[in-house]
């Protein structure tokens, strides 16, 4: 992700002016706050372990944070906190694809719909290629969220890790009678990599802790 959103960063006439990697993972808070002075904004798509330092580093060095890594959920209020005591700017996703945030606003609307009829169960499955370390993925239980504030029942989330599959995620309403099937599937990365340059042209300039969908939401108002 990193390599694909620096290609396409250089593409739209954007300078990277710092990369880090496995061979200089190892910084400190306070050395990577140091490399991060005089930098527009940082986009992170590493570890979750990673999270929080880079986080910090960022509000030390007074630069927004794309936060693009999945698998930190229990650390989210923590690095709210910690966002809004430091004057920071952090806008997250556990998917940056635009179609993903829109597939979002389908499935809000078609719970509360399924949600109003008894006949009806609801699941969710996602398939990821085996190298993703996190299962469900950050955008599943992203889903998951979204129907539970419209139907209270228990509802299954199943995960795959196989081969090189981009990702793909069904939401399914089984009554007695037929199922409706929704489904988003990736054909490749470009479009998570395009979402977070979208971020982080957006939260240049403003303080505070932000979700993708506050990005979306501005553009569909527009």
């Amino acid at each position: 992700m990193g390599k694909l959103i620096a290609t396409l960063a250089l593409e739209r006439g954007y300078q990277i002016v710092l990369m880090i990697d496995e061979s200089n993972a190892d910084l400190s808070t306070k050395e990577l706050a140091e490399k991060l002075k005089n930098i527009n904004v940082a986009i992170d798509f590493s570890v979750a372990e990673a999270v929080k330092r880079n986080v910090e580093a960022c509000c030390m060095a007074q630069v927004p944070l794309v936060e693009g890594t999945t698998g930190w959920n229990a650390e989210k209020e923590t690095i709210k906190i910690l966002v809004k005591e430091n004057d920071g700017a952090f806008v997250f996703s556990a998917n940056f694809s635009i179609g993903v945030n829109l597939f979002y606003r389908i499935t809000d609307f078609a719970s509360a719909l399924f949600g109003k009829v008894e006949d009806y169960e609801v699941f969710i499955e996602e398939q990821h290629h085996s190298r993703k370390r996190d299962a469900p993925s950050g955008t599943a239980l992203k889903l998951k969220e979204i129907i539970a504030k419209n139907i209270t029942k228990d509802f299954s989330v199943t995960a795959t890790r196989a081969g090189k599959i981009p990702g793909t995620h069904r939401v399914g309403f089984d009554g007695s009678a037929d199922q409706i099937l929704l489904e988003h599937a990736a054909r490749s990365r470009e479009g998570f990599a395009s979402g977070a340059i979208l971020a982080a042209e957006w939260i240049v300039g403003k303080k505070g802790f932000y979700e993708f969908s506050d990005v979306i939401n501005e553009i569909l108002s527009e």
